[in-house]
């Protein structure tokens, strides 16, 4: 199939999504794709913190491969490959690298170019890839912490705006998000500790839609708070309609929010799905592997044809769910 036939399949697809959504004869209905994604017995799938989804569909995915969450963190990097690239139909390997390059992943997102931009939460920094993992740029200083503008203090996730900028939750030790060029120049920054508008407790999760609006997970304070592009307050979602989020992504007039429950001992892997006009859920369901696993769903993708890509830490699984 030519460009153009998957470019007009895929906005068909996005289309006929859409009117699902917004058809109250039709409810959303997803179902579990089995045995996806194939990983080579050579290789080890960790903990699975990060997915998105690139402009050929294929999906990219941060884990920690032989190594768990642990704190205080430890200082040497994960040898084995830590991203890995699954083919969205069949769920075969189709490439891996992040070999001896990060302490303890965290967020991944793929900018307009293809490039991958990551965060490290152990090493305190920002790193953008090409495609095929040659190292572009890294933001924020190896090792330390700060909350100045040259340093993170454990960032937690990325996001772009329409002409490239980009945004960083720099939430575990920082309360706040970041605004960089796409080369890495500071421009502004948003957020203090607090429950407040526009204030932040674990700001874990971003994404930003079509219009600019910034989105974030806004995990601790159980709500996703949304922001013009240059962080003036606009609306927030409360508990009752994202539970605890941990992170959220948007495709054209839908929200889509993975619920990774409360910790230590009440996690879950809950999905979302809202209204990105009204801000009310419309559907929901559960994603756990099994209720007799431990699960935390902990990041959210979808592709240009509506399927959802779950990212759980500690069922260290990725789990695809297609619409019925």
């Amino acid at each position: 199939m030519n460009n153009q036939l998957i470019i007009k399949a895929k906005s068909i697809a996005t289309f006929a999504l859409i009117a699902i959504f917004f058809s109250c004869e039709k409810p959303l209905s997803y179902s579990i794709v089995k045995n996806w994604p194939i990983v080579p017995e050579a290789l080890v799938l960790g903990q699975v913190t990060g997915v998105d989804v690139n402009d050929s569909d294929e999906i990219v995915v941060f884990h920690r491969a032989d190594r768990g969450w642990m704190d205080p963190m430890p200082d040497n990097p994960i040898k084995l490959p830590t991203i890995f690239i699954f083919d969205s139909e069949t769920g075969e390997l189709v490439d891996y690298f992040g070999e001896n390059e990060f302490i303890m992943p965290h967020g991944l997102s793929i900018d307009r170019k293809n490039n991958i931009w990551i965060t490290d939460v152990g090493a305190h920094q920002v790193k953008k890839f090409s495609s095929d993992g040659s190292l572009l740029l890294s933001i924020g200083e190896y090792g330390k912490s700060g909350q100045d503008i040259d340093h993170f203090a454990r960032p937690t996730d990325v996001s772009f705006d329409t002409i490239g900028n980009v945004f960083v939750s720099d939430g575990y030790w920082n309360t706040r998000v970041i605004k960089f060029s796409e080369d890495g120049n500071y421009i502004a920054q948003w957020g203090e500790p607090g429950d407040q508008p526009g204030q932040f407790n674990l700001p874990h999760g971003i994404s930003i839609d079509q219009n600019n609006q910034v989105y974030v997970a806004d995990r601790s304070n159980s709500r996703i708070q949304i922001f013009d592009d240059q962080g003036n307050y606009i609306d927030f979602v409360g508990r009752d309609q994202v539970g605890r989020p941990f992170s959220v992504a948007i495709l054209n007039e839908m929200i889509f929010v993975i619920d990774g429950g409360d910790q230590p001992d009440n996690t879950r892997s809950d999905v979302y799905v809202l209204n990105v006009n009204d801000k009310k859920m419309k559907y929901k369901f559960d994603a756990s592997l099994s209720v007799d696993e431990s699960n935390l769903g902990h990041d959210i993708a979808v592709d240009s044809y509506g399927a959802i890509y779950v990212a759980d830490a500690w069922a260290k699984t990725l789990r695809k769910f297609e619409l019925k």
